[in-house]
């Protein structure tokens, strides 16, 4: 008879709609404790606020509004320690930020940002969609790689902890891609399900969807938690 390892238990936070720097400052505290051995892998889901968020190797200039105009607009920006470029988050779109230690999972942060995006793959094939790779580029393209529908950047602490993850855009308000350059690339699209289907997909059910596939790709098991204090 096969004997199979247990699945190793992760926990998993619901947050609902979290401003980005109060996300950040979960992961970091998060990322600590996981380093220390005090929490397991855990994976937080959830939205954020109309925000624009700079990674470490983003250019500025790919921010197209003034910070006047930003500060109109009601729209956050905020200088992230992710990897990428710029990009936009809002109400529709369902963040996704596993902190776990990566010497549990392959120790290959190449391969784990491939298993991220396969997730968001499977879950697009949910819906009779085909979610495409990029050669040279990271995130899930649909449309022979015309249109982007996730975004990824991911960090990984001296620890080996990750933290960051992937944003899978549900039925966000697409013009707010207009205000950036989304990754740095300006001569591709952004879309959603929304967009791609005619009409969005409850979150939850897109949240449990990305959630079945997450679990089984990374040998986890979720268990619900109360969210950061």
């Amino acid at each position: 008879m096969t004997s199979h390892a247990p699945l190793r238990r992760m926990d998993l936070i619901r947050g609902g709609l979290v401003p980005y720097a109060e996300a950040l400052a979960w992961q970091r505290r998060l990322v600590a404790a996981r380093s220390a051995g005090e929490v397991p892998d855990t994976l937080l889901l959830l939205e954020h606020p109309p925000t624009i968020t700079l990674g470490v190797r983003a250019d500025p200039a790919h921010v197209l509004l003034s910070a006047e105009q930003l500060a109109g607009r009601g729209l956050a920006l905020v200088a992230s320690d992710r990897g990428g470029d710029v990009t936009y988050h809002a109400p529709g779109q369902l963040v996704g930020y596993p902190v776990l230690k990566l010497s549990h999972h392959g120790a290959d942060l190449g391969r784990y940002v491939r298993t991220l995006e396969e997730v968001i793959i499977r879950t697009l094939a949910d819906y009779g969609l085909v979610g495409e790779r990029v050669a040279g580029l990271t995130g899930v393209w649909v449309h022979g790689g015309t249109a982007k529908i996730c975004a990824l950047g991911v960090r990984l602490s001296a620890s080996g902890v990750t933290s960051h993850g992937f944003a899978l855009n549900v039925a966000p308000d697409l013009a707010g891609f207009a205000q950036i350059v989304p990754c740095g690339i300006s001569d591709r699209a952004v879309t959603s399900l929304e967009a791609l289907l005619g009409t969005a997909p409850a979150l939850v059910d897109v949240e449990q969807r990305v959630l079945a596939h997450f679990c089984a790709l990374f040998g986890v098991t979720c268990e619900p938690r109360d969210t950061p204090s």
